[in-house]
Parts: structure tokens; sequence; C-alpha cells
């Protein structure tokens, strides 16, 4: 009995610690969404003790019908939670990828490759232009409806540093 009370011991603290990760995740989605991970969260745990483990992904995928998932996939799932994945956890890793922002510092180093002279800012005109004819094409609206949030210095030119911590952290307008 004793061996089983420190387990269950090992358990919650292994909760508590997992819960830490990010005490403002339930406000990046409706509360309809977070049910619906709450219920996909269900669904994975599949021994019921809060915290999705090795066992848990196996014999979902399992159900799913693949059988033979190698362990360096489980092992690299199970690691992106950097610490037992309960569901606050699993809704920090969902609103990570579903919100696919790049850290602060990615996001500046794709802006500097646009002002080599590292003045902080790149031309509007020049950048709109390759928003609208490169890559992952934005349409006219779109490109008007991040202008009016990007910040821009006294020449119209778009301080990119201030946008990537408005990209990263959010608009304190928007609170």
């Amino acid at each position: 009995m004793a061996s089983r009370k420190s387990g269950t011991r090992g358990k919650v603290a292994a909760a508590k610690q997992a819960h830490r990760g990010s005490s403002n995740v339930f406000s990046m989605f409706e509360q309809a969404q977070i049910q619906e991970f709450k219920e996909a969260f269900s669904c994975i745990d599949q021994n019921r003790d809060g915290i999705i483990s090795k066992s848990d992904l196996k014999e979902t995928y399992s159900q799913l019908g693949r059988a033979n998932v190698p362990e360096e996939e489980l092992d690299e799932m199970l690691q992106e939670g950097k610490g037992p994945i309960n569901f606050t956890v699993f809704l920090t890793l969902f609103g990570e990828k579903l919100n696919g922002t790049d850290p602060e510092e990615s996001i500046l180093s794709a802006f500097r490759m646009f002002d080599p002279s590292g003045s902080g800012v790149v031309n509007k005109e020049e950048f709109k232009q390759l928003l609208l004819t490169q890559a992952d094409k934005f349409s006219p609206a779109e490109v008007e409806q991040m202008f009016s949030l990007t910040p821009m210095d006294l020449s119209g030119n778009i301080d990119y540093k201030s946008l990537c911590y408005i990209i990263t952290h959010g608009d304190e307008k928007e609170e």
C-alpha cells in the first residue's frame, strides 16, 4: 500500500509541475474549443491518470489501426511537453501549434534579411510587394489589415522589432 501511495504522490507532483507550464493558455481558446480538447485528451489518456504516457500513445495509435509506431516517434511526441503532459500542457502544445508563431528571435532574423543596414526598419512599399507576390501570398485586404496593426516610423517604414513583439506577445491595445 505504501508503494502505491508514493506512486500516486509522484503522479500528483508531476501533474502540479506540468500545470505550472502556462497559466494563460486557457485564454487562447473559446470554452467550446477547450471542451473539445478535453474530449481529445480523454481519448488519448487511456489509463485515465491525467497524464499522457507512452503506453497511452501506443494504445491510441493501436485503436486508430497503427500498431507498430516506432519508439523514437513516441519519445519525440512526449519530449515536446518538456515534462509530464497533463491537460494544461496538452492545451499549451496545441496552442503553440495552432498559433503557428515562431520564437521572436526567428521572426527578427527573417526581418533582418530585408534590413541590410541594421536600422530596425523595412520599407513598407517594398515589403507590401513581397507579401503580395511571394510564397504564401497575402491578399490586398490581408496586407491592409496587417499594416493597420504594424508600428511605423515617421517615414512610413515598418518598425519590425515592435511588430515582432506584437506577433509573439500580442498587441496591448487588443486587451
